[in-house]
């Protein structure tokens, strides 16, 4: 088979089961359902945490170096082999638009061509600070812009015109990375679709809390204002339906570009990943952002269609955002760096197996590097079980949450005398995994 194209399609804070096709949420994308229809579903795809409140900065990192999360320092540095940038050298059109929050040196290494890029974290939907491509990498802030249209649109738009700018002559594959700054907030859907989910209509989820047990440590920062305390289910229910407004909207987007794809011959030829950098509360367990390790923000969507993507498969193997790197690297026959700490996705793929990794180890604190006082957070999960420790003010507190029974992770079980034995097995893992991925509290 010859080398495929890759259209890599990221999103910032849409949490896994905000997909129609899964039955969990009541929210509407048809894009996406039929995505996992026509390709391959991973439903325990992980981010491995944070060093950082902007959560964004190290999984986007993570996703682009390959590396761990305490091996992924940011800015990415000079000397880590990058994605696109591998794909590059090795006879791949690279071209990117949207977020890319991490050091702008590194984007002009990745990528060829590129539309509108935003370097920023978050902004205003309607007034999105964006730069022209610069080939030195500089993008002097004085040659930043305000796009004229909404976030969302401005990006698609740019992809779709490089689409369409390729011609016969473009013989050589192409890496397409396009990164929304939708469903986070700002929460404004833009019409009509600000207006296609009553509040009123809106379920709360089944972990709802209006304050979450105990402190972790995150209770003042930005993403926790953004709701009173107590949280008031009248004011969730108005932020559930504008974040499935702004899924639905990018969702719409997302078809008008594959139906660039199709309208240009290249479906067959192009294998398209949708995912994102991190979940969301949005008022599960009491917490509105993502810097906790509970399922609702560890966990992100990933979808795969096109050429070595089975269509209709549905994959619960754990697995991090990161095991894209050597997949990727794999399916275009680029030899994988040394320092990725992604295991391939490809016998997933071919269907040979459906395990993949054993444990999933995360982790969150405020700070890179050794959080010497501050408050932090460290999970391992199995196929059953999740263990979760957190330390705030030299006070510890651990959760256990049986998965298969309690998906929401509503019933501490962690002072069960039928789990101790368990209790101290996951502990034990928990600190083998941590020093395999140079945790420095290990």
């Amino acid at each position: 088979m010859s080398r495929p194209n890759f259209l890599f399609v990221i999103a910032d804070d849409h949490r896994h089961s905000a997909l129609g096709a899964l039955g969990e949420e009541a929210v509407s994308t048809p894009t996406f359902d039929q995505l996992i229809a026509d390709g391959t579903c991973f439903t325990q795809a992980h981010i491995m945490g944070s060093t950082s409140g902007a959560v964004c900065m190290p999984s986007r990192g993570m996703l682009m170096s390959g590396r761990g999360l305490f091996d992924t320092p940011d800015p990415l540095p000079d000397d880590v082999p990058l994605l696109p940038e591998l794909l590059r050298e090795n006879g791949y059109t690279t071209y990117g638009t949207g977020k890319w929050h991490n050091r702008r040196g590194s984007y002009a290494r990745c990528f060829g061509e590129s539309g509108k890029v935003f370097f920023g974290g978050m902004s205003d939907q309607y007034a999105m600070p964006v730069n022209d491509f610069d080939p030195a990498g500089k993008f002097p802030p004085e040659e930043t812009y305000i796009a004229d249209g909404y976030s969302t649109t401005v990006f698609t738009d740019e992809m779709i015109d490089f689409l369409n700018e390729r011609g016969p002559e473009d013989d050589e594959p192409f890496f397409a990375y396009i990164a929304y700054t939708s469903p986070h907030d700002p929460r404004t859907p833009p019409p009509p679709f600000d207006a296609m989910y009553d509040p009123a209509d809106i379920e709360l989820p089944p972990n709802f809390l209006p304050e979450h047990p105990f402190d972790i440590g995150v209770r003042d920062i930005r993403d926790e204002v953004l709701a009173g305390y107590p949280r008031g289910e009248d004011e969730i229910k108005r932020h559930i339906a504008d974040y499935y407004g702004m899924i639905s909207h990018m969702d719409s987007d997302i078809g008008r570009i594959l139906d660039t794809l199709d309208a240009r011959g290249l479906r067959e030829d192009t294998v398209v990943i949708y995912t994102s950098d991190h979940g969301l509360g949005v008022g599960q367990h009491g917490l509105m952002g993502k810097q906790n390790l509970y399922d609702h923000s560890m966990r992100i969507p990933l979808i795969m269609r096109g050429p070595g993507a089975p269509a209709g498969l549905r994959c619960g193997a754990l697995l991090y955002l990161l095991d894209l790197y050597p997949t990727l690297l794999e399916m275009a026959g680029v030899p994988t760096p040394d320092s990725s700490a992604g295991h391939s996705l490809s016998a997933l793929l071919g269907e040979r197996t459906y395990k993949h990794r054993r444990q999933i180890f995360s982790a969150y604190q405020g700070v890179f590097g050794h959080p010497r006082g501050a408050p932090y957070q460290r999970s391992i999960k199995d196929e059953g079980h999740k263990l979760i420790q957190t330390v705030v003010d030299g006070v510890m507190t651990w959760q256990l949450f049986d998965l298969t029974a309690d998906p929401y992770e509503t019933v501490d079980l962690i002072d069960a005398p039928a789990q101790a034995d368990r209790i101290d097995m996951l502990k034990q893992a928990l600190r083998k995994r941590a020093a395999r991925f140079n945790d420095p509290v290990r």
